[in-house]
């Protein structure tokens, strides 16, 4: 796992569980804005069915040696666990090469201690971001 994304899962099993809930409303809350670029142009990002709420997300990925990702989403302020689940995704992966995110664990969300917190609906919503995210990182770079 990236040691960003690891430091996170680290920062959640360091608090109790219902601190847990408030540690995914910070992330929520630190959800980057979208640049103007997609934020006048929503239907350039791919929505997340997965989840209860209206999520939408995209990649970019640079024509470096590394091939450095970068992460957008749009999600609702009304939907703070979505958001916050978006929040952890761009904090942890986003500017790490390609071959890192790619090497995510599927199962980053479960390990994040929120099984108990928060329903398997919500956490499949996580899940199914990540999946779009690599997927989406996987065809970028075999272009």
């Amino acid at each position: 796992m990236p040691p960003a994304l690891a430091e996170i899962v680290e920062d959640f099993h360091a608090v109790s569980e219902p601190e847990r809930l408030q540690l995914l409303l910070d992330f929520s809350r630190g959800l980057p804005a979208l640049p103007p670029r997609y934020a006048d142009h929503p239907e350039l990002l791919e929505p997340v069915p997965e989840c209860q709420s209206p999520i939408f997300l995209l990649t970019e990925v640079d024509d470096d040696a590394d091939r450095t990702v970068h992460l957008f989403f749009s999600a609702p302020a009304e939907a703070p666990t979505t958001r916050g689940f978006a929040g952890i995704l761009a904090e942890g992966l986003d500017g790490l090469p390609a071959a890192q995110v790619l090497d995510v664990p599927g199962d980053v969300c479960s390990r994040l201690g929120l099984d108990r917190a928060v329903s398997p609906l919500r956490l499949r919503g996580m899940t199914g971001m990540l999946g779009r995210i690599q997927r989406q990182v996987r065809e970028s770079t075999a272009a």
